[in-house]
């Protein structure tokens, strides 16, 4: 099952937004008068992270899947990419496509900077979902396998070390939608602008810089948005008390884990993430 499969049966667009000083590369999809969903992904990811859930959010919204700024095929500011530089990219997308409210599903590093959004815009955030968020902790181990598994992937030719390091996101690999996704992204990581940025781009796996932007119980007590959060029991990247303890400090948060499945549920578990989402998109419109 390729990528144009998954996007066969719905009408799509993909666009390049101007957001401030740069084009944002998007896809979107869905009525133009539905709600807005905008679709974020994990630190060095790209749109095409979440080509198993748009078909399914497009019968009912106007979904919008961003490659990040600095990532993909976006703008690459030559600075640091920390938290609130994201964030006001973020912004600058939304209002460039006119939507006033979003509900927000960030995967990774782009639960990160949503979290981070609906407690400094609350206004704009309708809802928030939180697939295996990063951002609460210090874990040198885990930064470091990040660094050096991206460095890796980036700066050697041979595709293997693209490869390993999709493969770090799956507990269980799919071998015809990997393979398509490892070509997609060993294409994006040898682009000579991404690797100039690749340092920016990792910025947030130094520990100072990590410690700036932490995601703190107060900050994320400020969250007045619904809000799931969605976890692997197998992700490498964080374990379920990680979650359970991110569901606790956001009020009114529901924690939802899924068996057999890594960092990118999403993708692992489409058949029971969709319906769970738009089940809770549905409720957050609702209220």
């Amino acid at each position: 099952m390729s990528i144009w499969n998954e996007l066969s049966g719905i009408d799509y667009r993909h666009a390049y937004v101007e957001t401030g000083d740069f084009k944002t590369r998007a896809l979107q999809a869905g009525p133009e008068d539905g709600e807005h969903v905008v679709f974020l992904h994990g630190t060095t990811g790209h749109l095409e992270a979440f080509v198993r859930n748009i078909p399914a959010h497009a019968e009912r919204y106007r979904c919008h899947s961003i490659d990040m700024l600095g990532h993909g095929y976006t703008g690459k500011p030559d600075r640091p990419a920390e938290i609130p530089l994201y964030v006001e990219h973020l912004m600058a997308y939304l209002d460039a496509v006119g939507a006033e409210r979003a509900h927000l599903v960030g995967e990774s590093l782009g639960g990160w900077v949503g979290s981070w959004a609906a407690s400094e815009h609350p206004d704009r955030v309708a809802s928030l979902q939180l697939l295996c968020m990063g951002g609460t902790k210090i874990n040198p181990a885990i930064m470091e396998r990040l660094k050096t598994s991206t460095s890796d992937a980036a700066l050697k030719d041979d595709i293997a070390f693209t490869r390993e390091r999709l493969r770090l996101l799956w507990a269980h690999w799919d071998e015809d939608l990997g393979e398509e996704l490892t070509q997609i992204r060993y294409d994006i990581y040898h682009r000579p602008d991404f690797q100039r940025n690749l340092h920016n781009l990792l910025a947030l796996q130094e520990p100072e810089a990590r410690e700036r932007n932490l995601l703190r119980p107060d900050r994320m007590g400020r969250i007045k948005a619904p809000t799931l959060v969605v976890w692997g029991n197998k992700n490498p990247l964080g374990d379920v008390p990680e979650a359970e303890a991110i569901a606790a400090a956001i009020p009114g948060a529901r924690l939802e884990v899924f068996n057999e499945c890594g960092h990118w549920p999403q993708h692992e578990k489409a058949d029971l993430y969709n319906p769970l989402s738009l089940e809770f998109l549905a409720a957050s419109s609702a209220t």
